[in-house]
């Protein structure tokens, strides 16, 4: 007779990737078992692709101490031997990556600096459509034989789907809202363009603070997808109030204030619908739609909140979005220049906005000159 509980004695060595963890301690647990056949990769990174402004991203990575590439972005069409790999459309093998010893561009130096001797890219689809990259980097070189690439392959493609799993419930969402804005006529004036816009400069912010806040890529990345969703509640305010061209009166501001209650209201609500209660950062989420219009001096809403007490994700949200206000034309308001815009801003730091927000965003003027050239403003914005 079969003993029974020999039927149960393998240990799924994957089992982890079905508890509710980040999308980092899932990458470290592929990692982990990947090398227990392979244990020269050293390191494997994930970045994702913005089609719309053709930027890569670095993602996620289980570098362990060693990490060459974090916060760190760069335009694909001008890093010649990743773009190659799109042309091409099959995965990249570097068994000796010492041919990119001349290379100047930032992200092979630093690279080259850990030590690395070889590399195998893998780009990642979905429907057909490009969204990233997954990185092996091998300890030594020459070990990237037919079987081993093979196998490789293999935890790729399953990386991929956990990555594609991830970035597709945030898309979820938004696609939810847009329908609902959709149906609603964009009623509160808010356009694509300024969605597209603020959630770039909030991610511009977030990668600025990140050394000092010891951001991971994840989390900034979750700034940049949760930033569209921040007014969500206001689709639960009466047009007579959104809409009004005169100023509220007290009541009337009383009830638009309340959109940021709605909003995480109406979050809470769309996760169950969809069944995304599990989404990781969840509260992030929450803390963007509930508190980006507090302010530092306490002076703000729906709580009062003063300083620090603020989550920073709201606090970054908040100078994207007011600047982008300010800037942007609406058919009640002409656009700011962006030079009394910053002037705003240095006046309202320390006073409603973060100051630290406030400064890194101001150094970044070029760059925010160039997320304003790709989003570049209809007739109304």
């Amino acid at each position: 007779m079969t003993d029974r509980g020999s039927l149960f004695s393998h240990q799924d060595t994957l089992a982890q990737l079905n508890d509710n963890s980040s999308l980092t301690d899932k990458l470290k647990i592929i990692h982990q078992t990947l090398r227990l056949r392979l244990d020269f990769i050293e390191r494997v990174a994930v970045a994702v692709y913005d089609a719309k402004s053709d930027v890569l991203r670095t993602f996620i990575h289980s570098s362990g101490d060693a990490q060459p590439l974090t916060n760190y972005q760069a335009s694909l069409s001008s890093a010649t031997s990743l773009h190659e790999i799109i042309e091409v459309g099959r995965p990249r093998v570097v068994n000796d990556l010492s041919i990119f010893n001349d290379s100047e561009k930032t992200h092979s130096k630093q690279i080259r600096a850990e030590g690395y001797g070889a590399s195998y890219t893998m780009p990642m689809y979905r429907q057909g459509e490009f969204f990233g990259f997954i990185f092996f980097n091998a300890s030594r070189s020459g070990v990237f034989n037919e079987e081993n690439l093979h196998y490789l392959d293999l935890f790729g493609h399953l990386l991929s789907l956990s990555v594609i799993d991830e970035l597709y419930q945030y898309n979820t969402l938004q696609a939810a809202i847009d329908t609902a804005r959709d149906i609603t006529h964009h009623r509160d004036n808010e356009t694509g363009t300024h969605l597209d816009r603020m959630s770039r400069f909030a991610r511009l912010i977030a990668r600025e603070l990140a050394p000092k806040h010891n951001f991971s890529d994840e989390f900034v990345e979750q700034i940049f997808r949760f930033a569209p969703l921040h007014d969500i509640g206001k689709i639960a305010i009466p047009d007579s109030i959104l809409l009004k061209k005169a100023q509220l009166d007290e009541h009337e501001f009383t009830v638009m204030k309340s959109h940021t209650l709605k909003g995480v209201e109406i979050i809470d609500e769309m996760l169950d619908h969809f069944g995304l209660n599990g989404l990781d950062h969840s509260e992030v989420l929450r803390n963007i739609a509930e508190y980006h219009h507090e302010k530092m001096n306490g002076m703000g809403y729906p709580r009062g909140l003063t300083g620090e007490e603020i989550p920073i994700e709201a606090r970054i949200i908040a100078v994207a979005d007011i600047f982008d206000a300010l800037t942007s034309r609406r058919p009640y308001k002409e656009a700011w220049s962006n030079e009394d815009a910053y002037a705003l801003l240095r006046e309202m730091a320390g006073k409603q906005l973060d100051p630290d927000c406030v400064s890194v965003f101001l150094q970044q003027q070029g760059e925010i000159e160039e997320i304003q050239r790709i989003f570049h403003e209809n007739t109304l914005g």
